[in-house]
């Protein structure tokens, strides 16, 4: 009996939505972050993800909140705020546990750019930290310029800053001001 090898499976289906913070979908992207923080820098990690109010993250004051859901379940997300006129600010980069070693990081950054593009914003600015090695590794491999000396020490520099500037598009909206 010969076998007959099998087509891989579809692609899974990802939806992307734009919701607040006070989403109950928004909780896990919360809660891990704040459990992944802890365990890498200790301390309360969750004060550090209260550092900002919730309405910054959403249209009026020039910033979003994406979910990435698969079959209505949220598997990856990330936001962004205003930092200045022409800069958004990249927060809350998250991929569920369960879901890691997939590329949804890579989609959220990508997601989240667009998305600042639309929005006119020309720049991203970030930060992330010296004990995060992968996010590091997203943000080079997504084209990001780190703004510190790379063969450092990370835990020298603390926060490691990245930026990078965003393509003019035709179909821009102005960014919000609050």
């Amino acid at each position: 009996m010969t076998s007959v090898a099998q087509p891989p499976p579809p692609p899974v289906e990802l939806t992307v939505i734009e919701v607040p913070v006070s989403d109950p979908r928004v909780e896990p992207l919360l809660r891990e972050l704040g459990d992944e923080y802890a365990a890498r820098y200790g301390g309360d990690a969750h004060a550090e993800m209260a550092r900002y109010p919730d309405e910054e993250f959403t249209a009026p004051y020039g910033g979003v909140l994406l979910l990435l859901l698969e079959h209505g379940e949220p598997v990856a997300g990330g936001a962004f705020r205003r930092y200045d006129a022409a800069t958004a600010e990249l927060k809350r980069i998250w991929t569920h546990s369960a879901h890691r070693r997939r590329g949804l990081a890579r989609r959220v950054v990508a997601e989240l750019e667009r998305e600042a593009s639309a929005r006119g914003y020309r720049r991203l600015y970030l930060t992330t930290g010296p004990r995060q090695p992968e996010a590091r590794g997203l943000y080079l491999a997504t084209g990001y310029l780190p703004l510190f000396d790379t063969e450092a020490d990370p835990e020298t520099i603390g926060p490691l800053p990245f930026e990078k500037h965003l393509p003019a598009s035709a179909h821009t909206r102005k960014a919000a001001h609050p």
